[in-house]
């Protein structure tokens, strides 16, 4: 479940940080490495924030890790709250648009390949768990 309102007795175990990175009205989603939660799937740049980092830390250091894209001056969107059964955590969502495609250099150890794809189109993908709900809050799709 993923709530703009913190539900009761949310008890986060985590946050992260997440980044849509746009170019002409389309999002890089990452294909996760088949040793990664959830294998298989597509994702945005994203990532647990370690200690001592805030969230515009995180989405930045994730974001270099991930694809050698540098998310300096990505806007915080939203925070959301999701509960899994096992577990509570909160959800940053960044954005951050580019009037130049960047370049994408994929870490192997996290992600196989990439590929971009409007918010719509990227709703008909095998999808990282939830990430449809934030693609719908934040590109307003019904």
């Amino acid at each position: 479940m993923i709530s703009k309102n913190k539900p009761e007795n949310f008890m986060p175990k985590f946050e992260v940080v997440s980044c849509f990175v746009e170019y002409k009205n389309e999002i890089l989603l990452l294909l996760r490495q088949d040793h990664k939660p959830q294998p298989n799937t597509y994702g945005v740049p994203a990532g647990k924030i370690d200690p001592g980092e805030n969230a515009l830390q995180a989405i930045q250091r994730e974001g270099k890790e991930e694809t050698q894209i540098d998310l300096e001056g990505a806007i915080h969107f939203d925070k959301l709250f999701v509960r899994y059964p096992e577990y509570d955590f909160t959800y940053h969502i960044f954005h951050k648009k580019f009037d130049i495609q960047p370049t994408v250099i994929i870490n192997p150890n996290e992600h196989k390949q990439y590929i971009r794809e409007t918010p719509k189109q990227a709703l008909d993908m095998d999808l990282i768990q939830d990430l449809d709900e934030c693609i719908k809050v934040f590109y307003k799709i019904n």
